[in-house]
């Protein structure tokens, strides 16, 4: 399954393994009072897209069709795992998580 990263600074990268997903969730704890650049997401060919914020807030959708859901405060392995799961193209798996409806 094809997927891109977008790191905090808006720059992209295609299929970088997910070796470099613990790297891409530390560009985070890198000036933390930049609340601009807050977020990181990994995005697959279907634009469905796990974005993470400076609070651990973590949110899915599918960037064409809407309906954001969200969690708060998920610990750094969910993050990850998340993203593997994604990268893999299990959206089924990654739904019966236990998502609020809408932004944060």
């Amino acid at each position: 399954m094809s997927y891109h990263v977008t790191h905090r600074y808006g720059a992209m990268s295609s299929n970088p393994g997910i070796h470099t997903f613990p790297e891409l969730l530390a560009e985070l704890k890198a000036r933390p009072e930049d609340e601009e650049h807050g977020d990181v997401s990994v995005t697959d060919e279907a634009d469905w897209c796990i974005s993470v914020n400076l609070s651990r807030t973590v949110t899915f959708e599918n960037l064409e069709s809407g309906e954001p859901r969200h969690m708060k405060g998920v610990p750094e392995t969910k993050i990850l795992e998340l993203w593997r799961l994604l990268a893999d193209g299990d959206v089924a798996a990654i739904e019966q998580e236990p998502w609020l409806p809408g932004y944060l």
